[in-house]
């Protein structure tokens, strides 16, 4: 067999805890905007498969939850073992942490990785924020002794730094077998997820910390026409006051979530939007594993 035939195939695991990049990572990677990324930590909350196939090379990437303590709630306890889940069965594990902090949950997040069965690079997020450049090698150094990491690798996603070494480096990891996915193929989610994903996004950039994580998207329709894709799109909240939030003054918060959003479907669908959006109060879905499970949130 020649060595053009020969195709290589592998999963890697991008695991940290929340708000550390990892989206804004995987974004970058596949040059176009798949998982949503906020300021507000916690944003993703399923496993995304992230699709990158360069001719003979197929690099899959599952981008997962942030790992995080105080598992009070069934979403949270979902998200996490979705996240743990995802150490398993993978070629590497990219282990994102911040280049100017180690918190409490990353060390929990170190406990876990130690019990991966694959090899483990170190990937220091956001060096373009340090304050003084000669804090980077001292820190490295401090990091490297926490763990025997493959590799340890500086980058900051957001401003595309250090990632084609990056990348290279992944390859090196990636075992020879057969390619899962169409080369054209960039997730294995529906574009009915991504249109919610989004949404979800606009709600958690425009509101901040005004509405907390008891907010989920459902579409309810979906319809290509040759003139536009038609979708309508439920927003669960569990409080009266969260949906006067989202609201807003005479309306205008929704009328600019929806905008926003329908930008970002136009541009991802490459189809024009018609998109409606609409609120309803449901107490308590965020701490009911049914509830959960009715909406997608449920452990792989």
């Amino acid at each position: 067999m020649s060595d053009v035939e020969v195709t290589h195939c592998g999963y890697i695991a991008i695991v940290g805890r929340p708000n550390v990049g990892k989206s804004t990572l995987l974004n970058h990677i596949l040059g176009q905007k798949l998982s949503i990324t906020s300021r507000k930590p916690q944003t993703t909350r399923d496993q995304i498969l992230g699709v990158k196939t360069e001719g003979h090379i197929q690099a899959i990437y599952v981008d997962t939850p942030g790992l995080h303590l105080g598992e009070t709630k069934a979403i949270n306890r979902i998200m996490n073992r979705t996240a743990t889940a995802a150490l398993k069965d993978v070629d590497l594990v990219l282990f994102v942490v911040d280049a100017d902090r180690w918190t409490e949950e990353d060390e929990s997040v170190l406990q876990k990785v130690k019990f991966a069965s694959c090899p483990v690079v170190l990937v220091v997020n956001k060096v373009d924020q340090l304050d003084q450049k000669d804090e980077l090698l001292p820190r490295l150094a401090n990091l490297s002794e926490r763990m025997d990491f493959a590799q340890i690798v500086p980058i900051s996603a957001l401003r595309n730094k250090n990632l084609d070494r990056l990348e290279r480096l992944v390859e090196s990891y990636i075992p020879e077998g057969m390619q899962y996915y169409p080369e054209d193929q960039i997730t294995n989610r529906s574009s009915r997820f991504l249109a919610a994903e989004i949404v979800r996004e606009k709600i958690t950039r425009q509101l901040g910390q005004e509405v907390p994580y008891e907010v989920a998207v459902q579409i309810e329709e979906f319809v290509y026409e040759e003139s536009a894709i038609h979708i309508s799109a439920l927003i669960l909240v569990e409080r009266n006051g969260q949906k006067r939030i989202i609201i807003g003054d005479r309306g205008e918060k929704i009328k600019l979530i929806g905008k926003e959003a329908r930008i970002d479907m136009e541009e991802l669908f490459q189809h024009k939007v018609m998109l409606n959006l609409w609120i309803k109060v449901r107490s308590g879905w965020s701490d009911d594993e049914r509830a959960l499970a009715s909406l997608g949130y449920q452990e792989e």
